[in-house]
């Protein structure tokens, strides 16, 4: 029974005491709206807060005096090393060949005859069409009959002459006559050449332009168009800036995009002249062709070799920064210990060429230098970083 009673007994303090703190609660002291009894619970409020900050400082002194770390920045680091570096110069050109044209003819007439289709393998000096000559073929086997019998006229006065018989104008005269007669032959013959059509090189027929009983017009009916795809090269232009660099004989990349292939190459020929419109140099690439899968007018993107340095300094664009007078700089880490602490110093550089994110240290780092990468905007010179590379 005792014990019944004790128990009794603390259970109403401990109820007494949860009322009595909820009876205080800010809650309950706003809803009597007794402005005297809110002022004492902030003044309250205010003492525990000033208490709570005061124990805080405390906790805090504590920690910088035992964590002798916590203002050191934490950075990563990588060594600068000497490596080949090979600057290239990235442009778009055209597949072309000077193998490809298109056949126009030499005579006026009607297209009698194509002797060839697409496709088709020719060689040079192959007849591939031939245009009515209008009877000119007539006309030269007239005047050859005229030819031989001055020529027979010309040999038997030659004859006589030599044998001291006949008149010297009798013997000039007939040579004078078979030599005209001889040229306007020639003449009529090269016209009539002019109606074969022949292939100018060997190759492949890639169209049969106009067709067979078409009307034909000297230098202005195209009839045939033929390419050749085993000296094909890519042309393009360059901008002047590169004119000392970009020469004959440096190494190229090509990229087929659309075929999806990439061949190594080099330039066959620089031009000399600079286009005054648009301050550009032509440059051929010789591209090898022997899967005939390269055709004319094909884009490449060309990756040009313009300049390499064999021993060049490499370090990301990222960790470079500028100062008011423009001079760029990076950190490195000096005097690092055996717990990876150092002291960050300001380097100022001099840079070269890029070539995606990385960029060429000219001076101001040596050869082994340690560098900030990772924090390198957030430290300043002199201070102390501890190296935590992963």
């Amino acid at each position: 029974m005792k014990n019944i009673y004790s128990i009794l007994i603390l259970t109403l303090l401990i109820v007494s005491c949860g009322g009595e703190k909820k009876k205080n609660s800010v809650e309950n002291i706003l809803a009597t709206e007794n402005l005297e009894k809110i002022r004492t619970k902030r003044t309250e409020l205010v003492d525990e807060q000033k208490v709570i900050h005061d124990k805080i400082t405390v906790l805090d002194e504590a920690i910088s005096k035992l964590d002798t770390v916590k203002k050191v920045p934490l950075i990563t680091t990588f060594t600068a090393k000497h490596e080949v570096f090979k600057h290239v110069l990235e442009i778009q050109g055209n597949v072309t060949t000077k193998n490809l044209i298109v056949i126009y003819p030499e005579y006026n007439g009607i297209l009698t005859k194509v002797y060839v289709k697409e496709g088709q393998k020719v060689t040079k000096g192959q007849l591939l069409a031939k245009i009515d000559d209008g009877g000119l073929s007539q006309q030269v086997a007239q005047l050859q009959i005229q030819v031989d019998l001055a020529k027979t006229t010309f040999e038997r006065q030659e004859r006589l002459w030599k044998q001291k018989i006949g008149s010297e104008i009798q013997y000039l005269q007939a040579k004078s006559n078979y030599d005209a007669q001889t040229q306007a032959v020639n003449q009529l013959q090269q016209q009539l050449g002019k109606t074969n059509v022949k292939a100018p090189f060997t190759g492949t027929i890639d169209d049969v332009i106009t067709e067979q009983g078409s009307v034909v017009a000297a230098g202005q009916s195209q009839l045939i168009r033929i390419i050749n795809l085993d000296d094909m090269y890519i042309e393009t232009d360059v901008p002047e800036a590169y004119i000392a660099n970009v020469v004959k004989g440096k190494d190229v990349t090509a990229e087929f995009p659309i075929l999806g292939k990439t061949i190594e190459t080099t330039i066959r020929q620089a031009g000399d002249f600079i286009n005054p419109s648009n301050r550009t140099f032509k440059i051929e690439v010789a591209i090898p062709n022997k899967d005939k899968t390269i055709k004319p007018n094909l884009t490449a993107k060309l990756k040009i070799n313009d300049y390499t340095n064999e021993e060049a300094l490499l370090i990301p664009q990222s960790i470079i920064s500028e100062n008011a007078e423009g001079e760029q700089y990076v950190y490195v880490v000096n005097d690092k210990n055996a717990n990876k602490e150092g002291v960050a110093k300001k380097i100022i550089i001099k840079t070269g060429r890029t070539q995606g994110d990385v960029i060429e240290v000219l001076e101001g780092i040596e050869n082994d230098a340690e560098l900030i990468k990772e924090g390198a905007r957030s430290v300043k010179d002199g201070q102390t970083v501890k190296v935590i590379n992963y």
